[in-house]
């Protein structure tokens, strides 16, 4: 059973995610890849679901998704935020993953801070889809 990260775990996971860059989305998974330790997806999102009211704002949450490009289903917010950023979602309402996922932290970034980059296939190792 999981529970909220510790306070440490959860900062390590929020820097992860402000590695994350405008139109470009990662999964809970990557996010738990760049951090390392062991850590599962899901502690990733246990820490962004416990993120401070205060920091909503300057940790870009909406960019972390399930790996099948679904969001949360805490309201519209998420994605109409995405929306704000060019992010596009397919008819059934999911992120186009082929054209926002996110390919990792700079690897000189990854390595200065003690994280990891992700590998050429990431989590998904999907087929890209010609649109």
């Amino acid at each position: 059973m999981f529970t909220k990260p510790d306070p440490a775990l959860a900062e390590r996971i929020y820097i992860a995610v402000l590695q994350v860059r405008v139109g470009a989305v990662a999964t809970y998974g990557e996010i738990a890849a760049v951090v390392g330790g062991g850590i599962e997806a899901r502690e990733v999102g246990y820490a962004l679901g416990d993120l401070p009211a205060t920091r909503q704002t300057a940790v870009p949450w909406q960019r972390v998704v399930a790996r099948d490009g679904a969001i949360s289903t805490r309201g519209t917010s998420q994605r109409v935020l995405l929306e704000g950023e060019g992010v596009a979602f397919d008819e059934t309402g999911r992120v186009i993953m082929a054209r926002h996922a996110w390919r990792g932290p700079d690897s000189d970034w990854a390595i200065a801070h003690g994280f990891h980059t992700l590998s050429d296939k990431g989590e998904r190792g999907e087929q890209l889809l010609l649109l």
